[in-house]
């Protein structure tokens, strides 16, 4: 997501046998959900059936089942209700014109405590049943544990069949109804879905603030409703032609409804949610992507009579169409037929095969379909791991913004000036730019209130510390990656991971495994210190002086946490030379990046030592100056001491 402050299984059988079945004693659960579900638009209740096959591929015995029930996170006193107060009782600051800022996401606030009976959320489960036995079960806020009557053998599949009924909410966080921009529905975590049992056991993690995890499965599912609205949703409609609004084949005859509702039927394949919204008034665009498979993509949105933004969406579609071969390039193939652009929600949300926006954005559309790399294919468990889903996407986003701006800039922009100053606005929003994640970094590092990434998205102590650890410095993690293999091996590594982890659970420790295969290189450590602590890196130039007809350079380490150091030497004709020093914890050295300039390498330095000396046989005389990391991808705290200049 982004804050600001079934097709066939065989088709991915076939498609991927190896990312499936590549890691030896590797497992992974499976589900098949048929979801029956009716909407009364009028009292805004939902009732539906689930028809659940789930298959044990573990070689445990389960002796209880968990599902999550996140509606009934919108009621007063609820888990979010509560966790977001605190939060807001937090000043982090005031705004230049005098407001105070508070740490609670500014979306929830105390919203929810304030909800009537008509406005809350709730997610009843009346009726469950494993192979046809009714099943006791207990209900815990946002989490329905199931106690078996009978256990569930290892590699053993079973039925169940659950009856639930909801209430959908005023559009607090995510999914609700009757959003700020007037889109009815966005259905959004809105059926009773199983959790994941993984290697670590069950996850039933209550819905307090933020992130998801899923098994992977297929969807068929019948949502039944008014007959004037319009519906868009993860996966493939089945009866287009019955329905009409845009997905019947051209030149097809829609049949007209002969009562008051509408039955769509999606199918999604291999996916681990499934997301629908509904509104009478979306407009539904569509059109294929300039990518060897065609993919249709999809745009919905709620046309708004004062501030028209139909071009704006217009240029959506537009550039989704022109960019998705740049991110299946670089990032992978996008293994789906398609992908909606649904105007709903409350800010970005992705889902597989579609994400809920608020408008037309192209940074926010890019940043939540890149989602659909890290998240919807490589499935992590983002509660655990949130800045291996946000942090990767942050960094892609920048990836696709950069090439499509500067690809196309000519077509988007009407005059040259307009051009320039765009593209000098995005370069400052990228990575090492003035407004970008290393900067949020950096002021996470400055306020004091860094925690590690191992810890858990809604255990963080401020929601501040959560967004630039999960974003910021997700981001940082990657492109400080190239600066430790090199940007061509950081970018190879990131297709290798696509190609070993798709559709399954990675951990940070499964993409370090892939660096370190595509590199060669030792990098653990660097899991260890960037991940598991909040130790910085902070590097100085302490001494160049002259020493015969030699120069005597002394380096220092003054954070905590050890580094390679590429270190430039621009002499006074200038010409220049790269002396890299590699890190003795990575046993080896990264490619020479630019061939363009000499590198000599030197022995390591090995992370115990503060102080590295070297002298270049180079007179004094003829040195200009010299800088620690001219690439500036090392997120060092305090650049001021990485420059001698005489």
């Amino acid at each position: 997501m982004r804050n600001r402050m079934f097709g066939l299984l065989f088709f991915f059988l076939g498609e991927c046998p190896f990312s499936l079945f590549a890691q030896n004693n590797y497992w992974q659960q499976r589900v098949h959900y048929t979801i029956h579900a009716r909407l009364d638009v009028h009292t805004n209740r939902l009732t539906g059936q689930e028809h659940i096959v789930y298959e044990n591929h573990s070689p445990d015995t389960l002796k209880q089942v968990f599902f999550h029930l996140y509606w009934n996170a919108f009621q007063p006193g609820s888990m979010m209700d509560i966790r977001s107060r605190e939060a807001g009782k937090l000043i982090l600051g005031i705004t230049p014109q005098g407001d105070t800022i508070r740490d609670w996401d500014s979306r929830v606030r105390d919203r929810i405590a304030h909800l009537k009976p008509d406005e809350i959320g709730y997610d009843s489960v009346t009726h469950i049943t494993m192979n046809g036995i009714a099943q006791p079960f207990e209900t815990k806020e946002t989490i329905l544990q199931v106690h078996l009557t009978k256990p569930i053998l290892p590699h053993q599949q079973v039925i169940f069949d659950v009856d639930f009924k909801t209430q959908v909410n005023i559009q607090i966080r995510r999914s609700g109804r009757d959003n700020a921009e007037g889109v009815r529905y966005s259905m959004s975590q809105w059926y009773p879905k199983i959790c994941e049992y993984d290697q670590q056991g069950w996850h039933p993690t209550p819905y307090v603030g933020r992130e998801f995890y899923g098994v992977w499965g297929d969807y068929d599912v019948w949502l039944t409703l008014d007959k004037h609205y319009v519906v868009a949703a993860t996966g493939y409609l089945q009866n287009p032609d019955e329905i009409g609004y845009g997905y019947e084949r051209p030149g097809t005859r829609v049949k007209p409804a002969t009562g008051n509702e509408l039955t769509w039927h999606f199918v999604a394949p291999n996916v681990h949610d499934f997301v629908w919204a509904a509104d009478p008034d979306y407009v539904h665009l569509v059109d294929t992507a300039h990518n060897a498979a065609h993919t249709a993509i999809h745009v919905f949105y709620k046309k708004d009579p004062i501030t028209s933004k139909d071009q704006d969406w217009q240029n959506l579609l537009k550039a989704a169409v022109r960019v998705l071969p740049f991110m299946e390039q670089h990032f992978g193939p996008y293994p789906y037929h398609q992908y909606s652009f649904i105007q709903g929600g409350d800010g970005g949300m992705e889902y597989p095969m579609a994400t809920l926006i608020k408008g037309p954005s192209l940074g926010t559309a890019f940043h939540e379909w890149m989602h659909s790399w890290y998240q919807m294919m490589l499935g992590t468990n983002e509660s655990l791991y949130p800045w291996m889903d946000e942090g990767f996407t942050t960094w892609a986003e920048g990836k696709v913004s950069y090439y499509y701006y500067h690809q196309f800039a000519d077509s988007i922009f009407q005059n040259e000036s307009e051009k320039i100053a765009f593209l000098q606005r995005l370069d400052t929003s990228l990575p090492r730019g003035e407004s970008g994640s290393y900067k949020g970094y950096y002021a996470l590092v400055k306020s004091g209130l860094a925690e590690p990434m191992t810890t858990h998205a809604d255990h963080y102590e401020t929601n501040f510390a959560y967004s630039q650890n999960a974003y910021s410095k997700g981001a940082v993690f990657l492109e400080q990656l190239g600066y430790i293999i090199g940007d061509s091996l950081r970018n190879q590594t990131l297709l290798n991971y696509y190609w070993q982890w798709r559709f399954k659970h990675p951990t940070p420790i499964d993409f370090i495994h892939v660096a370190e295969q595509t590199s060669g290189l030792k990098l653990d450590w660097y899991l260890e210190y960037w991940i598991y602590t909040t130790k910085t890196i902070d590097y100085a130039i302490e001494q160049v002086q002259p020493e015969g007809n030699a120069t005597r350079i002394v380096l220092r380490r003054i954070g905590q946490m050890p580094m390679p150091i590429d270190l430039l030497i621009t002499f006074q004709n200038g010409k220049q030379q790269l002396i890299y020093i590699p890190l003795d914890l990575m046993f080896g050295t990264k490619p020479q990046e630019n061939r363009a300039i000499p590198r000599t390498v030197l022995p390591a330095w090995r992370w115990t030592d503060p102080v590295y000396e070297f002298n270049l046989p180079i007179s004094f005389t003829q040195i200009r100056s010299v800088q620690i990391d001219p690439s500036k991808r090392m997120a060092d705290i305090d650049e001021s001491n990485n420059v001698y200049l005489k």
